[in-house]
C-alpha cells in the first residue's frame, strides 16, 4: 500500500534531484534550475563570511508513514478510526542516534570542531556557523549573493552536493537553493505583496462581481445567486447537531485577511438568524488578531466568505474555531500554523525555513515579539483552508516535510482541507510553467497547486448551478466556468496514492486528455486532484456593509469542512470517533455512489480547454459533490 512522498517522475520540471550522479563519491541533493523573477545574479559571495547551515535530519520510519495512516484511515482496516496521540507520532518519528552520529561524525571528519556542532534537543536539526569556504568545500558548491528588484539580497547556491551515505540521512541543507524568499515590507504604511499568504493578490483569492443590491431568499433563484438555503438544498443538508460539545470545526485565515462582525451579523440578519449575536472563538497564532486597519474585498472577502457559510452550515449551536494566523508585519505561512497545532512540527526535519516561514519573536523589530506558537494550540477535527501556493513556488523538500506534516495530523483523526485554486490547469494568477520551471503569464506548462497536491489532504475543487438550472432537477451542477475555473491536474511532485488509483486509472483510460506529454504530468503515476468538489459560484456574502457577488474554489473548501463536521457530531453523537483522514474511505468501493457526480465542464488554462468532467472521477470536480445522507450512512456503519 505504500506511496512515496515524492514522486520520481518530473516532465522536466522539478528543481531537486536526488539521484543525479556528479563528481567523486557525491551525489546531487538539491539543485535548482533558474533564478526566479525578480531575481538576479550578483556576485560571489565572500569566502571569509559566515554562514549559519542548518542541516535538516531525516526522521525515523517516515517511509512508513503512509502505511501508518492508511492502517487507521482504510474502511477494511482492522484499525480503522483508531487515532494515535501526539505522543506516540513524535516517539515514532524522532530522527535516530545513527543518523545524529553519522552527520556529527562528517562534519568532525572534515575538519569541523565538534565544539562547533550543535544538534537540537529534539535532534531534528544540527546546526553549524561555518565560513562560506568550508561551506562550499563540504558540499561541493559555490554560493552567491542575489538581488531582489526591491534591493533584498539573498544568498544561495545553484545545487550542493553531499556523499551518499550521509545524504540518506539529511532531508536538507539550509542555506542552499531555497529561494523563497519572503520579502520583507517595513517601510510603506500598507503591507507589501510578499510571500506570505493572506497577502492581497497572494495564492488563492476569492474573486467578486461586485455588489448586488437586492435580499435573495428563492430557490428558484439558486443559478444567479447561491446562499446557504441552496446549499443545504444542492446536498441535502438537513442536520441538527447534537453533540457539539464533543465536536469541533476550524477555520484558517492569515493575516491581514480578516472578518468584521458587523457584517457577520449583517449575514445573519438575513440568511441565517441562529447566528445572530454569535462569533467565531478566535485564536490567536503568533500574533494574529481581526485587523481593521485596512479593509475592502481584498482584506476581508476571504474571512468573510469562510466565516458566514461555516458557521451558517454548521448551525448557530456548533462553535467554530478562528485560527487567525500571524502579525501584520511578519505575516504567516502554512508551516506557522502547523507548528502551532503540533509541537513537533516545530522542529520536524530540521525545523521551519525562515526564507518562507515567517519568524517568531519578529528578529526585526516592529512586529510580534512574542514567542512562536509551538505545540499552543488543539486542532479542531476539520480543519479547512482556502490559501494555497503554486507546487512550483516551493522545492521538493520543502512540500514533502510540510505533507508529512498533513500525515501525521491524519494519524490524529483530523480531516485537513485545502481548495484547489481558481485557474483551471494552471496555477495561482493564471502562471503556467516554463520548460526551464520557471512560471510566466505565457508558460504553457500546466501548473498545480500546493497543498492540495499533498496525497494526504482533500482537496477541493468548484462547481456551479448551470445556467437556468433550479436545485430541484435530478443533476443542477457542472464544473465552475463562471469567473473561475476549478483547480485541478496531476502533481509533478508527489507519487499518486493507492487509494486513488482505480479511479484515476478509470479516467486515464477512458477519457485520456489530447495533450502532448511535455506539458502534463502524463506518467499515471502522479497525485491527481482535486479529489471532491462543491459549489463555487455565485455566492451572496456580506463585506464591509454590503453584498457581493463572490466565486472561487475559496468558498467549496469551508463548505465541504461544515458538511464533514456535521458527519462527525453524527459519529460522536453514538460514541463513534472523527472520521479523520477521509480519502481513503471516499475512494473506496463502499462510497460508490457517495458524491453527486459532475460530467459537464472543464477547467481552462495555459492555452487549453484543460480537462474534462467526465463520469466517475475526473481532474476538474473529483469524485463529486457532497450526498449527505449518503455519506451520513455510510460512516454510521463504520466503527
Amino acid at each position: 500500500m505504500r506511496y512515496s512522498l515524492t514522486a520520481c517522475f518530473t516532465l522536466s520540471l522539478v528543481v531537486a534531484s536526488l539521484a543525479e550522479p556528479t563528481f567523486g563519491p557525491y551525489n546531487v541533493h538539491e539543485k535548482r534550475s533558474a533564478i526566479p523573477i525578480g531575481w538576479s545574479y550578483t556576485r560571489r559571495h565572500e569566502s571569509a563570511a559566515t554562514l549559519p547551515l542548518r542541516i535538516a535530519l531525516q526522521q525515523s520510519n517516515i517511509e512508513f508513514i503512509d502505511e501508518y495512516l492508511y492502517d487507521v484511515s482504510h474502511p477494511e482496516s482492522a484499525n480503522y478510526g483508531k487515532h494515535w496521540t501526539a505522543g506516540e507520532i513524535s516517539r515514532k518519528f524522532s530522527p535516530s542516534e545513527e543518523a545524529v552520529s553519522t552527520v556529527r561524525d562528517w562534519l568532525v571528519e572534515n575538519g569541523l570542531e565538534s565544539e562547533r556542532i550543535r544538534v537540537s534537543s529534539t535532534k531534528g536539526w544540527i546546526n553549524v556557523n561555518v565560513t562560506v569556504e568550508e561551506a562550499e568545500r563540504l558540499m561541493n558548491t559555490e554560493y552567491n549573493v542575489y538581488t531582489h528588484v526591491s534591493g533584498q539580497e539573498h544568498v544561495a547556491c545553484e545545487a550542493y552536493h553531499l556523499p551518499e551515505y550521509i545524504g540518506t540521512h539529511i532531508d536538507f541543507v539550509l542555506p542552499s537553493v531555497n529561494f523563497d524568499v519572503k520579502l520583507k515590507g517595513r517601510s510603506g504604511s500598507q503591507p507589501e505583496p510578499g510571500r506570505a499568504i493572506g497577502q492581497p493578490g497572494v495564492g488563492t483569492t476569492p474573486k467578486t462581481t461586485g455588489t448586488i443590491s437586492q435580499t435573495v431568499t428563492e430557490l428558484e433563484q439558486c443559478d444567479q445567486y447561491i446562499t446557504p438555503i441552496c446549499l443545504r438544498a444542492l446536498y441535502e443538508l438537513v442536520y441538527e447537531p447534537v453533540a457539539t460539545e464533543k465536536n469541533s470545526y476550524g477555520v484558517v485565515e492569515y493575516t491581514p485577511q480578516a472578518y468584521l462582525q458587523s457584517d457577520l451579523q449583517m449575514f445573519a440578519l438575513n440568511y441565517s438568524t441562529d447566528l445572530l449575536g454569535k462569533e467565531p472563538v478566535m485564536v490567536s497564532i503568533d500574533g494574529g488578531y481581526a485587523q481593521t486597519e485596512y479593509q475592502g474585498f481584498d482584506y476581508n472577502g476571504e474571512s468573510a466568505l469562510d466565516l458566514q457559510y461555516g458557521m451558517s452550515l454548521v448551525t448557530g449551536k456548533q462553535n467554530v474555531t478562528l485560527y487567525q494566523t500571524g502579525d501584520m508585519v511578519e505575516g504567516a505561512s502554512f508551516n506557522n500554523f502547523l507548528d502551532a497545532i503540533d509541537g513537533s512540527y516545530c522542529t520536524f526535519e530540521g525545523g521551519d525555513n525562515y526564507t518562507v516561514d515567517s519568524q517568531y519573536p519578529d528578529p526585526y523589530g516592529g512586529g510580534y515579539e512574542g514567542p512562536e506558537d509551538c505545540g499552543t494550540v488543539a486542532p479542531a477535527y476539520v480543519i479547512s483552508t482556502s490559501y494555497g501556493y503554486n507546487e512550483a513556488e516551493l522545492t521538493p523538500f520543502y512540500t514533502a516535510r510540510q505533507c508529512a506534516e498533513y500525515a501525521k495530523l491524519g494519524l490524529m483523526g483530523v480531516t485537513i482541507l485545502y481548495s484547489s485554486g481558481d485557474y483551471g490547469v494552471a496555477g495561482h494568477g493564471d502562471y503556467c510553467l516554463n520548460p526551464n520551471g520557471t512560471q510566466s503569464s505565457t508558460g504553457t506548462i500546466f501548473n498545480p497547486t500546493f497543498p492540495g497536491t499533498c496525497p494526504y489532504v482533500t482537496s477541493v475543487g468548484a462547481t456551479m448551478v448551470k445556467p437556468n438550472a433550479t436545485v430541484f432537477q435530478a443533476q443542477p451542477e457542472m464544473a465552475c466556468m463562471e469567473v473561475i475555473y476549478s483547480g485541478g491536474g496531476f502533481s509533478n511532485y508527489f507519487a499518486m496514492s493507492s487509494y486513488q488509483k482505480t479511479a484515476v486509472d478509470y479516467y486515464l483510460q477512458n477519457y485520456p486528455p489530447d495533450y502532448p506529454s511535455d506539458i502534463w504530468n502524463s506518467t499515471g503515476m502522479s497525485r491527481a486532484l482535486p479529489d471532491i468538489s462543491a459549489n463555487g459560484a455565485n455566492y451572496v456574502v456580506a463585506v464591509d456593509g454590503q453584498f457581493e457577488l463572490v466565486y472561487g474554489t475559496s468558498c467549496s473548501s469551508p463548505v465541504s469542512g461544515a458538511i464533514f463536521t456535521m458527519i462527525n457530531d453524527a459519529r460522536l453523537a453514538i460514541g463513534k470517533g472523527p472520521i479523520g483522514f477521509i480519502n481513503p474511505t471516499i475512494y473506496s468501493a463502499g462510497f460508490a455512489g457517495a458524491f453527486n457526480d459532475i460530467t459537464e465542464g472543464s477547467n481552462p488554462g495555459c492555452g487549453t480547454e484543460g480537462y474534462n468532467a467526465t463520469a466517475g472521477w475526473d481532474p476538474v470536480t473529483g469524485l463529486g459533490t457532497p450526498n449527505f445522507p449518503k455519506l451520513l450512512e455510510n460512516w454510521l456503519a463504520l466503527p
